[in-house]
């Protein structure tokens, strides 16, 4: 990094806010730490379409890389050939770059290090750090134990290296059967942490690779290949998804054991998880292959191409990554955020138009035969450089067929019997007459016009509240209009119970085609892709692969909020509920219940814990050590391992800690404080949070 773009880097007033992986490369960078050099990586396995949660890891990869002037590459992790697909390849680029970002000429494949990770492991084999198993999957997994069951060593731990080097051999060169043998780590099987208890480095696959055909019939596993794949490439900082937290001891010990220089540092953050939707490319693939949705690129898919093909902007998806910023703990986003980062950007760069979903036709009956003219409509009423088009009117028009009433509540500002309503840009209009068929449904309306109140005044003054947008019968271009709502009708659609399955969630009414609605002529010149808001009805775009001039498709891309909607929910309430009576003045204290002032006695403050671990004999006790900003950290027993039967992953997270407990002495130790949690008797959790807080900084 050159000096110049240090300072900027590190300049309050250049840089956005500030979090925690900013604060390590911070620290990094002060210390010169990779000869003042940041390197990330963006390293998708190409195994599926991306979705939303990976635009929050490119917008942090790459947007890490631009503000700091280093470098991002993109690198697939290309190591399940059986998964693997080239279009799943140039999706995935497809994606980046409509973002907006671009890895320049730092395009790799873990495939491309095939060969040098088979060198790699050669040398570890060498250094008795690996070995070749010939347990089946099932035994290996029953050996390696779990957390409260000791592991055992396998039969071929022992084996000595010659041998291990000749069936490695013997392995690449194809003279095994699939899951025949396996290469493994030789770390540590009494590990509480089980990815070191042994980890498989490679397997048996007889199966063509996408780029290098059937060179290889052995493959390497992603936590071996990724972190070697990331040295290899000098990347400084390998930002991870917090799933990978545990993991970390793994990615060290083996760039450790292999004596990279200035190894990557591994930084765990939250993974985006977004409600009313599912966020596994496994679940997408089952809602492709079972049709439930289109395709990957499906508009209610929450994949980048169907959010791109639904109408949402790249400026919307790296505003909604900025607005939901940085996290150390899991947390649910609500849909509606991200709805309304697609509404803020569009509501400045979609130009109005009118269009009728479901028409209902109204006849002027006053308006001359036979007779057209034009009224000018801006494109965009804040924006005058948008510029404007010329709208056709005449005697036979189209409004919405929501926008009359034939009994019409009260404060029903739209049309209904007697009724005067503004057309948009074009008059003042009352309905006479209402037309229906022998049905009884309603199949026209008979309206007069106010040839003085062209424009939409009228010239005694005369204040009409209701304006409605029409299209003239005429000229109208007919169209189909899709609407998209969420796919999923439950907040956590894999949260089912009673053997719910969770596809079981899915909104019958997420798609609603609607054919034969009117649009204004300037809209079958839209070309795919580009956007408009609906006057009164939403944002919309030309669909990219079904729109042309001559039948146009519009998919919704988000709704408006509609007034008229929250005043009729209000009126269809039932009569008031009656009013409590007043609360007494005074009242008797409830047995346990303690006094403001009490709470206010407890001295709460940030702790960060430093380790967590199992207590033997304990069942339900865990020792932590948390970080107080004292000269030593506290040692403090929490009865919460049935929630965190791996007790690491709470390593490095901030607490709230009651500091002025009276210590307890227990039979295992001193506890020193106690962590506050929340929960009930089938669950209970930590309460853990993020921000630029410091231990010891007291909670108010």
């Amino acid at each position: 990094m050159s000096e110049e773009k240090a300072k900027a880097a590190k300049s309050p007033e250049t840089r956005p806010a500030s979090n925690f992986i900013k604060d390590f490369i911070d620290e990094d960078l002060k210390n010169g730490k990779n000869q003042g050099r940041l390197a990330t990586r963006f390293p998708p396995e190409p195994n599926g379409y991306l979705h939303i949660g990976h635009a929050k890891s490119i917008c942090l990869n790459f947007g890490l890389a631009r503000e700091y002037g280093g470098t991002c590459n993109l690198r697939f992790d290309d190591t399940n050939p059986t998964k693997e697909d080239v279009e799943y390849v140039e999706s995935i680029m497809e994606d980046i770059h409509w973002l907006g970002f671009d890895w320049g000429d730092r395009l790799y494949y873990a495939s491309d290090y095939f060969e040098t990770l088979y060198e790699l492991a050669l040398k570890l084999i060498r250094k008795g750090k690996a070995y070749v198993d010939g347990m089946s999957e099932e035994e290996i997994r029953e050996y390696r134990g779990n957390y409260y069951k000791k592991a055992k060593e396998s039969r071929d731990r022992n084996r000595s290296v010659e041998e291990n080097l000749d069936l490695f051999q013997r392995m690449r060169d194809g003279e095994f059967k699939d899951g025949e043998l396996v290469l493994r780590a030789k770390i540590d099987m009494t590990a509480s942490n089980m990815n070191l208890r042994d980890p498989i480095m490679y397997r048996i696959r007889h199966a063509a690779h996408h780029r290098t055909g059937n060179k290889w019939c052995i493959y390497p596993m992603y936590d071996w290949a990724h972190g070697q794949s990331d040295a290899l490439e000098k990347i400084t900082h390998s930002l991870c998804s917090l799933e990978f937290q545990n993991h970390r001891p793994l990615y060290d010990w083996f760039t450790k054991e292999l004596e990279f220089e200035d190894p990557p540092r591994q930084i765990e953050f939250a993974r985006l998880n977004l409600n009313y939707t599912v966020m596994s490319k496994r679940k997408f693939l089952e809602l492709v292959e079972g049709g439930y949705v289109a395709g990957w690129d499906d508009p209610r898919m929450p994949t980048i191409s169907g959010l791109r093909r639904r109408g949402y902007t790249p400026e919307s998806i790296r505003k909604f990554s900025d607005m939901i910023g940085v996290a150390k703990a899991d947390s649910v986003v609500d849909m509606a955020l991200l709805e309304y980062c697609i509404r803020e950007d569009l509501n400045d760069r979609a130009p109005r138009m009118m269009a009728v979903l479901n028409p209902l036709k109204v006849v002027i009956t006053n308006y001359p035969e036979g007779r057209t003219e034009e009224f000018e409509g801006p494109y965009h009423p804040e924006d005058p450089s948008m510029g404007s088009r010329r709208i056709p009117f005449g005697r036979e028009l189209y409004v919405e067929r929501d926008d009359f009433r034939e009994e019409a509540p009260r404060k029903w500002h739209r049309l209904a019997p007697g009724k005067e309503v503004r057309l948009r840009y074009a008059c003042l209009v009352t309905c006479r007459e209402v037309i229906k068929d022998a049905d009884g449904n309603v199949i026209e309306l008979r309206c007069t016009w106010d040839p003085d109140s062209k424009g939409g005044t009228s010239p005694d003054g005369r204040k009409v509240k209701g304006t409605l947008h029409w299209v003239s019968a005429a000229h109208a271009v007919d169209a189909e209009v899709r609407l998209y709502d969420r796919l999923f009708q439950a907040e956590n659609p894999l949260a089912q119970e009673d053997g719910r399955d969770w596809k079981d969630t899915i909104n019958p009414e997420s798609l609603l085609i609607l054919k034969g609605c009117k649009l204004e002529p300037a809209l079958a010149e839209m070309q795919p892709g580009g956007h408009v808001q609906f006057e009164r009805l939403g944002y919309f775009c030309a669909d990219r692969k079904d729109f042309r001039s001559d039948s146009p498709v519009f998919n919704r891309t988000a709704t408006l909020r509609d007034t008229w909607a929250k005043i009729e929910q209000k009126q269809a309430k039932a009569e008031p509920e009656p009013k409590t009576p007043k609360q007494e003045k005074s009242r008797k204290a409830v047995p346990g219940e303690i006094d403001i002032k009490d709470f206010q006695k407890m001295d709460l403050r940030v702790g960060r814990v430093e380790s967590a671990e199992l207590v033997e004999g304990a069942d339900k006790l865990l020792r932590i050590l948390v970080d107080l900003g004292e000269e030593k950290p506290r040692q403090i027993f929490s009865g919460i391992r049935a929630e965190y039967p791996d007790p690491s992953v709470l390593v490095g997270r901030q607490v709230m800690v009651i500091a002025n407990l009276k210590p307890r002495k227990m039979k295992f130790g001193l506890s020193e404080g106690m962590i506050l949690g929340a929960g009930g008797d089938d669950r209970f959790r930590l309460a853990t949070f993020d921000g630029d807080l410091k231990p010891g900084d007291k909670v108010s």
